[in-house]
């Protein structure tokens, strides 16, 4: 098994996921690199038909992660989020936002999840 965090298949088939070398290559970043922002907590992977992706709407058309995305997974994590949990919660529709928590976070408006984040906290 491997050392990389990955959570469950949670979300829609739709979502775009990115294997973890085309994450690095976006990223213009080695592949142990990706690796080790999977272990910190800074992205998230999945693992769907047997390979580790991450969600494309984690990183930007810069090539850099979205901004607060690691903090706000921080927060749901010390909330006590698993990881599963927080991929439901960041692409689930919330219409006081609009749209999703990452779409919020994609549109600069991260200060507005991470306080949501820290409102749901159970």
């Amino acid at each position: 098994m491997s050392s990389i965090p990955a959570a469950k298949d949670v979300l829609d088939a739709t979502v775009e996921l990115l294997p973890l070398p085309d994450v690095a290559e976006r990223l213009d970043q080695p592949i142990t690199r990706v690796h080790q922002a999977l272990r910190d907590g800074h992205l998230l992977a999945i693992r769907r038909a047997g390979i580790l992706t991450v969600p494309a709407e984690f990183l930007t058309d810069d090539g850099e992660i979205v901004k607060g995305l690691s903090g706000t997974i921080t927060v749901l994590k010390d909330s006590g989020y698993s990881e599963d949990e927080i991929l439901s919660w960041l692409f689930t529709a919330d219409d006081s936002l609009p749209g999703t928590p990452v779409d919020a976070l994609r549109g600069d408006r991260g200060r507005e999840v991470k306080r949501r984040a820290q409102a749901s906290a159970f």
